[in-house]
């Protein structure tokens, strides 16, 4: 495995992102969670498709991302399921991130949420910019006709 790859295991991924936006550039952030979040996150149950990152202030917070309750943590010691969680990200980076919404009116997409090799929650994120209708159709399009091609080239050899 080269230095660049390192072992990921992932919890959710955003699959639909790739089909509603542009993705530009690329970061990899820490959250800040509770220990009934990891705990959840451990059982493999979290859901980022209908999330994204908001500036607030001079941070950047993960909205409407669903961790479900941990079940054996009680009332008492649980959290909110889709409470705002801080993104951990360089200062440098968030400058930019910040200047890419406010003055191009980009959005900040999870795309995958997974345990980096040190066993720490880590969440990747895109700059993206907006598809429109006719961007959305001929993505559709030439999926389509990649899948017939594979098709036709198997049935003829």
């Amino acid at each position: 495995m080269a230095a660049s790859e390192t072992p990921r295991k992932l919890i959710a991924e955003n699959r639909r992102a790739r089909f509603d936006y542009f993705l530009e550039s690329f970061f990899e952030a820490g959250l800040a969670l509770t220990g009934s979040e990891v705990k959840s996150l451990r059982n493999g149950r979290a859901n980022i498709a209908e999330s994204y990152a908001a500036v607030e202030g001079n941070e950047i917070m993960l909205v409407n991302a669903d961790i479900p309750p941990y079940a054996q943590a009680g009332p008492h010691f649980n959290h909110e399921p889709r409470r705002h969680r801080k993104l951990l990200l360089k200062r440098k980076e968030i400058d930019k991130l910040i200047g890419a919404v406010q003055r191009e009116g980009r959005t900040i997409i999870p795309i995958k949420l997974f345990w980096n090799d040190r066993g720490l929650a880590k969440l990747e994120v895109a700059l993206a910019k907006g598809k429109k209708d006719h961007d959305k159709r001929e993505a559709t399009a030439e999926r389509d006709w990649q899948r017939d091609k594979a098709r036709l080239m198997r049935e003829k050899g």
